[in-house]
């Protein structure tokens, strides 16, 4: 197997890779807004009802701590050889090159069946002021849109993302304004306080099974922050991006996060039906709509249903992203059909990203005219990220040990995590516990279309390891052969 080197190819395929194109400011607005989505605006509230405004926060803060230890794991293995593979390549290269293989076809297939959900959830935002026009004409409207920015150049890309995270992250501050204003009484009067904390059974509503489930999905509104792995293959400067984007992690959570959900449980009680409303999709019971219509703002629905259909557009946009460069790297490293790895004189795999696209396509006509296999291509993607995240956690872990079994210091790495290894050991327990946790009661009741619908990733991805292991007779890299050379460019 052949191993990238931080988008470096063969003399041969010189031409054929990414360009480093993507300024740190893009790298960083892109980790930024990649914390930021619809999990942040619609189900938050939920969280709050389920488990009280105590049990919200702990499992908020317990989950952002888990993915600020991956991240950090991310960002010591993404300085040291930065490559548009990224988990996957190390999960190749410090784990089992059969990891590789599975984490890298899964993960594609994840972002190619994402974007289809995006592109039918964009066409409903659509339809928000457009009721009466056909949601496809919009769903392939926005697929034809995502396409062009991908194809264009990956500065193109960057900066896109970079404009609809800033819309994402102005909402949040301004949310975050007026909600500390109308809880001290600052130009909102009267003062609303803390009341809500010691409202009837608040902070902690349902004990421990509460927190638990809404740590699971505290979880799924994190997803996505490992593309910024992904960018540092096409970082003009990872070695300074990265751990910038990587440092800033822990404060991006503290604000967007815990910070949101301080304010949405201080001004709305967990008693109240709208906050479980808004995770079934209605805009005008979104916490942060109600929020606003509170502070005056008469056309707040209409104002957030125009801010999170950006927030759906820019996951569509980096899922295009993510996929089509997992592809091409999976075809620099003998995983894909080589012709996936030729680029674009502007370094754009545009067979990848035809491919991606032509999944996504076929995903949702099949939304439409098959109902049952859209079910179940959905489920296949929805514990992809926590899988990853494991991927993450193990190669960390084991490059670290390789790194200090031969003879390296710590010292020597551009970027190095903290906490070794409690961080990635942490990480690892906690997605496993969150997997493992997705649907404990179709368990107790035996329901095993629920167990397949719910858990059917896990078997596809040791499928993919498991036949790519007994085809090819890969084996765990042991620590003293594994290659731990990076990419000069970084350091």
């Amino acid at each position: 197997m052949a191993t990238r080197q931080g988008g470096k190819d063969s003399p041969s395929a010189s031409t054929d890779r990414v360009q480093r194109n993507l300024k740190t400011r893009h790298v960083t607005m892109i980790a930024l807004g990649g914390c930021i989505g619809t999990g942040l605006f619609m189900t938050s509230g939920s969280t709050i009802a389920k488990a009280g405004p105590g049990g919200a926060l702990v499992a908020y803060a317990a989950m952002g701590l888990m993915v600020y230890f991956l991240m950090t794991s991310l960002g010591e293995l993404a300085t040291h050889l930065p490559t548009s593979g990224s988990f996957a390549a190390y999960n190749a290269r410090y784990v089992d090159p059969a990891l590789g293989f599975a984490m890298g076809w899964n993960y594609w297939l994840n972002w190619a069946i994402t974007v289809a959900v995006d592109i039918s959830t964009a066409a409903l935002l659509i339809q928000y002021w457009l009721p009466h026009t056909p949601g496809w004409v919009w769903s392939l409207l926005v697929l034809v849109v995502i396409f062009l920015i991908n194809a264009l150049t990956v500065s193109t890309f960057g900066e896109t993302e970079f404009w609809l995270s800033l819309i994402k992250v102005v909402t949040v501050i301004v949310f975050l304004a007026i909600g500390l204003a109308m809880i001290c009484g600052i130009m909102f009067r009267p003062a609303v306080g803390l009341g809500n904390f010691t409202y009837k059974d608040a902070p902690f509503v349902g004990g421990f099974p509460a927190i638990l489930n809404v740590f699971l999905i505290a979880g799924f509104s994190f997803q996505g922050t490992e593309l910024i792995g992904v960018t540092a293959g096409e970082s003009e400067n990872p070695g300074k991006a990265v751990p910038k984007a990587i440092n800033d992690v822990f404060w991006r959570i503290l604000l967007f996060y815990i910070l949101s959900i301080f304010v949405i449980a201080a001004l709305i009680p967990y008693t109240s039906p709208n906050l479980l409303s808004s995770a079934e999709g209605d805009i005008a019971m979104s916490p942060f709509t109600l929020v606003f219509q509170r502070a005056g703002l008469a056309s707040a629905a209409s104002v957030m249903n125009a801010i999170i259909l950006t927030s759906v557009l820019s996951s569509a946009n980096s899922g295009v992203y993510a996929s089509t460069r997992m592809l091409y790297a999976l075809a620099k490293d003998h995983y894909a059909p080589a012709f996936f790895g030729h680029t674009t004189r502007h370094g754009i795999p545009m067979a990848s990203l035809v491919a991606t696209l032509v999944v996504s396509l076929a995903t949702f006509a099949a939304s439409i005219f098959g109902q049952r296999i859209y079910m179940w291509l959905v489920a296949a993607s929805g514990l992809t990220g926590f899988i990853v995240w494991i991927g993450i956690a193990l190669s960390h872990y084991r490059f670290r040990r390789a790194w200090v079994v031969q003879g390296h210091r710590v010292e020597e790495l551009r970027y190095h995590a903290k906490l070794f290894p409690l961080g990635p050991i942490l990480a690892l327990i906690l997605c496993i516990i969150v997997i493992g946790g997705q649907n404990i009661e179709a368990f107790v009741n035996w329901n095993w279309q629920e167990i397949g619908v719910t858990y059917i990733s896990v078997p596809l991805v040791l499928a993919l390891y498991l036949g790519y292991k007994i085809r090819y007779h890969t084996r765990i890299v042991p620590l003293k052969e594994m290659d731990l050379s990076g990419d000069p460019e970084s350091l």
